[in-house]
């Protein structure tokens, strides 16, 4: 019998536990078949589009955070998440370096602003945690500045959650080999090469220094309410699967309520149309 989900729980790093990125592979395919691609990804729409449909007639939210390497697919597994769902629902927001008025105020103050509204969804590429990852490695600001930030961090998600915001977080764990392989193809190939940044290349240097601020990033931020999710995502079909089914499973625990029919409906609609 083909197998028709992922078991998510390998993949969560429990709280103030080690993610340990070393012994976990980036092209795992979980024991999924590519055969089955297509039926496991019509049922994770059909799921998709339900719940975020109640979700729009709730008080709830829900914010997905994706971060990761250059190249290890956050665009490709966002663009997959738009096609699934409803994109008038989502709210999309990049964040890259601070412009000079968000560099004016807190390093959460940019943030705050695009979490979802009250029955819709956010997916951030890239987030907060790029002041814990970023200014650490690259040594923007010092360590005694740096550090305070992971316990900030939970309590901001923490003030999220306890005003009705749903937290799931993706770590798009890619290996070296075929980030460059993924790099390669933005330079030669013509409707990608807008991505190129020599920079990208340039940080492949500092692969140790990241692997290394991500385990303590991980370790530090991951709670019951808002789990780091370890994504392998060399295999883009997979990883495009497991996000889906994440961002599902959080949306059906959420135990969203049909709403009622409108009581001022007109006789004409109040009765269901024909299957």
């Amino acid at each position: 019998m083909p197998k028709t989900h992922v078991d998510l729980a390998p993949l969560r790093v429990g709280k103030g536990r080690r993610p340990r990125l070393d012994r976990r592979d980036p092209g795992d395919d979980l024991g999924l078949d590519r055969d089955d691609e297509a039926d496991i990804l019509a049922d994770l729409t059909e799921r998709l589009e339900r719940q975020q449909g109640l979700l729009a007639a709730s008080r709830r939210s829900l914010l997905a955070v994706f971060q990761g390497v250059d190249a290890a697919g956050k665009d490709g597994v966002i663009k997959a998440l738009g096609h699934a769902m409803q994109p008038m629902l989502i709210h999309l927001r990049g964040f890259s370096t601070p412009t000079k008025p968000e560099l004016a105020h807190d390093y959460l103050w940019r943030v705050h602003q695009e979490t979802p509204e009250k029955g819709r969804m956010s997916l951030f590429n890239r987030s907060h945690y790029e002041d814990v990852l970023v200014v650490r490695v690259d040594e923007l600001v010092p360590r005694d500045v740096w550090e305070p930030r992971f316990e900030q961090i939970n309590r901001f998600e923490q003030f999220l959650t306890d005003n009705g915001t749903t937290i799931v977080k993706f770590m798009l764990h890619v290996s070296p080999d075929e980030q460059l392989e993924r790099l390669r193809e933005r330079v030669h190939n013509p409707i990608k090469r807008w991505k190129h940044n020599p920079d990208d290349y340039a940080r492949r240097a500092q692969w140790d220094e990241y692997a290394e601020a991500y385990e303590d990033a991980i370790r530090r931020t991951s709670r019951p309410d808002a789990p780091w999710l370890i994504v392998p995502a060399d295999r883009k079909w997979v990883r495009n699967i497991v996000v889906m089914q994440a961002i599902a499973e959080a949306l059906e625990g959420m135990d969203l309520a049909e709403p009622p029919l409108p009581e001022d409906l007109p006789e004409e609609l109040r009765h269901a149309p024909a299957p």
